[in-house]
């Protein structure tokens, strides 16, 4: 896995494209999308009908919004009001008109965004972070991670929690990718690098942080992923991606 210290630096300089996410919440006045009858399902347009057309065959994988009839799935918003506002995200209720003319509510939750960082060490090895998180009741494992201050560069803020967290500050830093934690209902981006050629200067937490660091095999952490170990969603991608990077390195 050392020979992962070999990524392109030119992926440190990517900037990650945002992308706007929300979750499905029927109005509940005339206007709502109300529970579908059998009458209902009789009555819907014609896009709507059960007999959906067959999966289209593709050449290659096209991205969202690149599709030819990809602007007929968008949602025009007719309203939106900040219902709650938070320490860390705030919700946002939006009305918006749907394809077929019908209107319906959309609770988004709105944050600024987050990195997480696959630590590497020299022996294969990667750093992660034990936390007790409060809305599982439970202690989770996860690969370091923070949200970005206002104003603050995803790869500045990668280097900065990698510091606090972990204690390690990384000769070499590199973009991986950016997932969308759960786009149903938030609009929240992880950006996720690869850190490599670290040295130990000792951990920062944030004074609410409670961490233990454990430096784990690379494929331990795989294999626990691959067996329905490790549910968080950064520490996943984090770790399959970093799996796969080895591969191709391998292979060139």
């Amino acid at each position: 896995m050392a020979e992962l210290d070999q990524t392109d630096e030119r992926l440190e300089t990517s900037e990650p494209e945002a992308c706007s996410c929300s979750a499905d919440v029927d109005v509940e006045d005339d206007s709502c999308v109300a529970e579908e009858t059998d009458a209902d399902a009789c009555a819907r347009e014609p896009y709507e009908t059960a007999d959906s057309p067959e999966p289209e065959e593709t050449p290659s994988l096209i991205l969202g919004d690149e599709a030819e009839h990809d602007a007929d799935l968008h949602e025009e918003v007719i309203s939106s009001d900040m219902a709650w506002r938070g320490k860390i995200f705030d919700v946002e209720r939006l009305e918006v008109r749907l394809p077929n003319g019908r209107t319906s509510l959309r609770d988004v939750v709105r944050h600024r965004g987050a990195v997480a960082i696959v630590a590497l060490t020299e022996t294969g090895k990667i750093a992660l972070v034990r936390q007790y998180r409060t809305s599982l009741d439970r202690v989770t494992v996860e690969i370091p991670a923070g949200k970005l201050d206002p104003g603050e560069e995803p790869l500045e803020c990668a280097k900065r929690e990698l510091k606090e967290e972990t204690g390690f500050v990384a000769g070499r830093i590199a973009y991986l990718t950016t997932i969308a934690s759960s786009c149903g209902f938030s609009d929240e981006l992880i950006h996720i690098y690869l850190a490599t050629q670290l040295s130990f200067e000792g951990a920062k937490p944030d004074e609410d942080e409670f961490l233990n660091v454990d430096l784990v095999p690379v494929n331990e952490l795989v294999d626990a992923v691959l067996d329905g170990k490790i549910e968080d969603s950064k520490t996943v991608v984090g770790a399959l991606a970093c799996e796969v990077m080895a591969h191709r390195l391998a292979e060139e």
